[in-house]
């Protein structure tokens, strides 16, 4: 089945191979307001969080330089809207120009339509694929340098996107990922479950095991890249294990990847979409596969 996006002047989708000439927003106003601390390969790096940097990555501020957020979705009719909307006013504060991504994973409701009017590209799967799938679609469809993931579900707080630029954006030390950290953060006890939070640790350990890195929070969805890692590193996930993958390649592929707090909400419906047992076996499965495989560029 071909992907779609959904046009403006009518919400049946229609085939679609690229997203290509849509403008981008422009954002105004100052750049990176505040940046929260970086954890960068294992240590945890105090930097001033009130000032903007000395220094910027060539092209950043340029016309060249653009941020792509990608948001996969499925059945998230009651919070999407206002993510969207959400990252929308954030976004309008960098110096740099946008685009605000939902790939709709088949949704029976309407997060579709309600994406599409909160002013964001919709692709849509046409049926339920997995957020691996979504993801990856969403990233290979968007445009920007730098791709923004972050959940639909209201979990992820729009107004923290900055945090997760600034390590990206400075000059030195390079960074090319950032994983927004609960653990170093504000957790919600309804945000996650007991059992997921020892599966979460257990899978903190076996990477640093693997990789000789440590990681706080392997599986949190809200992160930045740089787009040379998609480029650099073939992603095979489709479900929740996709983080997992992106996380153990790049560091396997010698990317450095860096952590800021975030703040976790518990969803809206407060029920995990997250199989434990499932889902978690995928996911050692796919940390063994990709740290046994050793350093493969596509």
């Amino acid at each position: 089945m071909k992907h779609s996006r959904i046009d403006a002047a009518q919400l049946r989708a229609h085939p679609s191979s690229s997203l290509g000439k849509r403008p981008l927003r422009m954002g105004r106003g100052a750049l990176l307001k505040s940046y929260g601390n970086a954890r960068v390969a294992g240590q945890f790096v105090e930097k001033d969080c009130q000032k903007l940097p000395s220094g910027m990555d060539e092209g950043v501020g340029s016309k060249l330089s653009t941020v792509s957020v990608v948001i996969p979705a499925y059945n998230e009719e009651k919070t999407v809207g206002s993510v969207v909307q959400r990252a929308h006013r954030v976004l309008r504060d960098l110096e740099i120009p946008y685009e605000i991504v939902v790939v709709d994973d088949g949704s029976t409701d309407e997060t579709a339509r309600i994406a599409l009017q909160s002013g964001a590209v919709v692709i849509s799967n046409g049926v339920n694929r997995g957020k691996g799938h979504s993801l990856c679609m969403g990233i290979e469809k968007s445009r920007g340098s730098i791709v923004v993931t972050m959940d639909a579900d209201g979990s992820h707080q729009p107004e923290e996107i900055p945090k997760l630029l600034f390590p990206i954006l400075r000059v030195s030390p390079r960074t090319d990922a950032v994983i927004g950290s609960r653990f170093l953060g504000e957790l919600e006890e309804s945000a996650m479950s007991n059992l997921h939070f020892v599966g979460n640790k257990m899978i903190c350990l076996v990477l640093r095991i693997l990789t000789g890195k440590w990681v706080t929070d392997s599986q949190s969805g809200f992160r930045a890249y740089r787009r040379e890692v998609f480029d650099s590193v073939r992603i095979k996930s489709k479900g929740f294990d996709i983080e997992t993958e992106i996380t153990i390649k790049a560091l396997v592929n010698g990317f450095n990847l860096a952590e800021v707090p975030i703040t976790c909400r518990g969803r809206a419906d407060s029920v995990s979409r997250l199989n434990t047992f499932t889902d978690g076996f995928a996911i050692f499965r796919t940390i063994f596969e990709s740290a046994l495989s050793g350093p493969v560029h596509s």
